[in-house]
Order: structure tokens, then C-alpha cells, then sequence
């Protein structure tokens, strides 16, 4: 009886993992991400979301069109949020070979900003010219690292409108320039 539960939940994630619930492996944008480290981290948050969740939640914002097309646009989102209860400059060298690795896969790094402790990668795919991948690496080098991987048709210009629309305050957010690496 227990090898047929396993397989009925096996079969079960197989089908919704085809179905657009989850982000999917085939996108473009995938980046293939490792752990940040089990002896060092703890995960609290794992979320991959699909194209038919992503879609579902975008025809229920009616009112918020640029977000709207944001998600429209969107065949995958994975977000990996860490608590740091460990060796902190492990996990931050850690994010630098991850960034490291993404760029030897084709992937552009676009911002690197370090002040202190704290740092954030930003890395972009693009295929044929068009933007299919964003991830962001990102981590207060104390106590979370934030892991964030957007797959699809990307116009990064949709980002700030998505913003305003969300309302989001960028007081104290520095201007960062693309290809940037600052050392605070």
C-alpha cells in the first residue's frame, strides 16, 4: 500500500509540474541555482510558480495594467529566501560562485553591488536579443540571503512601471549603474 501512495504523489507532482503550475526546467530563463549551503543556511521559503498560476493571478488584476502585463509575460518565478544561522562568509562566497557559474552559462552580469556585509548580484540571459531571464542574488551578510529567478519575455522598462503601480518608495535606494561593482 505504501509504494502505491508514493507512486500516486510521484505521478501527481509529474503532472503538475507539467501542467504550469511550477516554473518551468525548459524556459530560457532557467538558471540552474544551487544551495546556498545546509550547514550555514536555513530555507523558510520556497515558492516556483508556473505560467498558469502566473496567468490566473494576472487576469485578477484588472486595475494594476502594468503589473498585469508583467505576469503575462512570465513563464516562471523561483524565489529562495535564506536565514543565515551559520558562517556568513561562507554564504557569501557562496553567491559569488553561483554568479561566477551563471556567467560561464551565458548569463550577463548587469549590477554587483557590495556595502559591507551586504551584496547583490544581478544577472540577465538573453536570447535572440530579448531578455528571457533575470536572477538576483542578494544577501544582508548577516542573517537572509534572497534568491530570485524570473523566467519568460522580459522588458525591463516593465520593472519601474511595475513599481510605480505597486506604490514601492525607492527613498534610499542608490543609483546603481548597470556593470557597476561598488566596494562600501
Amino acid at each position: 500500500m505504501r509504494r502505491v501512495r508514493t507512486a500516486v504523489a510521484a505521478a501527481g507532482l509529474l503532472l503538475l509540474s507539467a501542467c504550469g503550475i511550477t516554473a518551468p526546467r525548459s524556459s530560457d530563463g532557467f538558471a540552474d541555482l544551487d544551495s546556498l549551503g545546509l550547514a550555514d543556511t536555513d530555507r523558510v521559503l520556497v515558492l516556483s510558480l508556473g505560467p498558469s498560476v502566473l496567468r490566473f493571478v494576472a487576469g485578477q488584476l484588472d486595475d494594476e495594467p502594468e503589473t498585469q502585463a508583467l505576469l503575462q509575460g512570465l513563464d516562471g518565478v523561483r524565489l529562495r529566501v535564506y536565514e543565515i544561522d551559520g558562517d556568513s562568509a561562507r554564504v557569501a562566497a557562496r553567491i559569488d560562485r553561483m554568479s561566477d557559474r551563471l556567467q560561464s552559462d551565458g548569463w550577463e552580469a548587469v549590477l554587483r553591488v557590495r556595502e559591507g556585509r551586504e551584496q547583490t548580484h544581478m544577472l540577465m540571459r538573453t536570447v535572440d536579443q530579448r531578455v528571457r531571464g533575470i536572477t538576483v542574488l542578494a544577501s544582508d551578510g548577516e542573517t537572509e540571503a534572497v534568491v530570485i529567478n524570473l523566467m519568460g519575455q522580459l522588458q525591463p522598462g516593465q520593472f519601474a512601471n511595475v513599481m510605480a503601480a505597486l506604490d514601492v518608495n525607492a527613498a534610499g535606494v542608490q543609483d546603481v549603474h548597470p556593470q557597476a561593482d561598488r566596494e562600501g
